[in-house]
């Protein structure tokens, strides 16, 4: 999908923001699951580490098709979001590429330092983290 010029400027620089997005997803039945995740925009795709047990994982495996909205509300009550969907893709290797996303996606959050915690490190290095990438079928977005 191409995003119209204004929209993708829009969201490349809402997006360069260490903000948190919520992940949507539906199990097998049907029932919905949101959680809150860091995330990479690439311009093209936003990416999220997940570990393998997890419920999104789970979901995803049963029904790729999934939701991911950032949004921030000002104090003056103005607002921004961007709300992505499609189908998701689990990407397990890599492991060099699994690495450099995680890297990426951490130091967004924890900064060049932070990300060279014990925790961090043990995060990017655990073999049962993947990546959720979704390159949008559909992106909203708004602004007031």
């Amino acid at each position: 999908m191409e995003i119209e010029k204004e929209k993708k400027r829009f969201i490349d620089t809402f997006l360069q923001a260490p903000l948190l997005a919520r992940l949507a997803t539906a199990d097998g039945n049907g029932q919905p699951h949101v959680i809150p995740v860091w995330f990479g925009w690439d311009g093209e795709s936003i990416w999220v580490s997940s570990y393998s047990n997890t419920r999104k994982v789970s979901d995803l495996e049963a029904n790729p098709k999934i939701a991911i909205t950032i949004d921030v509300a000002g104090d003056e009550g103005e607002t921004k979001a961007v709300i992505f969907e499609g189908q998701a893709e689990l990407v397990k290797g890599p492991a060099d590429f699994l690495h450099s996303q995680f890297l990426w996606i951490y130091t967004r959050y924890l900064g060049e330092e932070g990300v060279l915690a014990k925790s961090p490190q043990e995060w990017i290095a655990d073999p049962h983290n993947l990546l959720i990438k979704l390159t949008p079928q559909k992106v909203f977005t708004w602004q007031w």
